[in-house]
């Protein structure tokens, strides 16, 4: 990856963050975007210190032009694109029937129109430069999580829409990563909304056993030099959930219930 140009939303925290110091220390030059522009620069002046390659780019990638404007600022600082890193999203907590249909249009923009508008302005010199589009979504994207429709729905519908991009590339040598980390620490929960849109504020599940940003970037970081296909992490939030749901659908709903009932104010209850 060194000297390849590398372009991460989300990246004012979490795993976006982390996969800008993973790219980054490993020579690569890092495009930042998120909408808070001084976090990404305060990231920016760290990885600068280090001696490394970074440019911030306030985006919001709900928005269509905004997405543009982030490939366009890359291609005119660096001339081409090698990897793209859809990796902006928010979640949710609230039963369905009690979701404000507004909140999920708030989700379903982040995490599903933020993947695909950035994705179509970079495609074409993703192929041009034989590169990875990478998509970050969760083991939310092969299940369905009780309290959280709308961040699966999103999910699900980002590796549906990768799966297929991937598939019509066979013959450009595109190469298309889909990323399903299993819990994470992260500040997703955090600032995930509530039924009325309100922010959640304080996680609901201990975050002290759960994979580090910085261990998920680096699976990540691997998994695009070896070009795989497809990520899964952790073997049992993971492989093995995706494994049940597959082979085992009715035992594994009842135990993702269980599993979220015992959450702190869960919904379930």
């Amino acid at each position: 990856m060194k000297d390849k140009i590398i372009v991460i939303t989300g990246a004012s925290s979490g795993i976006g963050k982390a996969l800008a110091f993973e790219f980054g220390t490993k020579g690569a030059i890092v495009v930042l975007a998120a909408r808070n522009l001084a976090k990404l620069q305060e990231i920016v002046s760290d990885l600068n210190k280090r001696g490394f390659q970074a440019l911030a780019v306030q985006t919001d990638v709900t928005i269509e032009s905004d997405c543009r404007e982030l490939v366009e600022k890359t291609l005119e600082k660096y001339g081409r694109i090698d990897v793209l890193i859809t990796n902006a999203g928010i979640s949710m907590r609230s039963l369905f029937i009690d979701l404000q249909l507004d909140v999920m249009r708030r989700v379903m923009d982040t995490n599903y129109w933020g993947t695909v508008y950035c994705s179509k302005f970079a495609m074409p010199h993703l192929i041009t430069s034989g590169g990875s589009l990478v998509g970050v979504i969760s083991i939310g994207g092969y299940i369905g999580m009780p309290g959280r429709s709308a961040y699966a729905a999103s999910k699900f519908a980002v590796r549906g829409f990768l799966d297929t991009v991937r598939v019509e590339n066979r013959k450009t040598g595109l190469h298309v990563l889909v990323v399903a980390p299993g819990f994470t620490s992260s500040n997703i929960r955090r600032a995930a909304l509530l039924a009325d849109g309100s922010l959640q504020g304080e996680t609901p599940r201990d975050e002290n056993h759960m994979m580090s940003a910085e261990a998920v970037a680096a699976y990540i970081y691997n998994a695009v030099v070896k070009k795989k296909r497809q990520l899964i992490l952790t073997f049992v939030q993971g492989k093995l959930t995706v494994f049940l749901g597959k082979f085992f659908p009715k035992f594994l709903d009842k135990q993702i219930y269980n599993t979220f009932a015992k959450e702190p104010d869960s919904p379930l209850k």
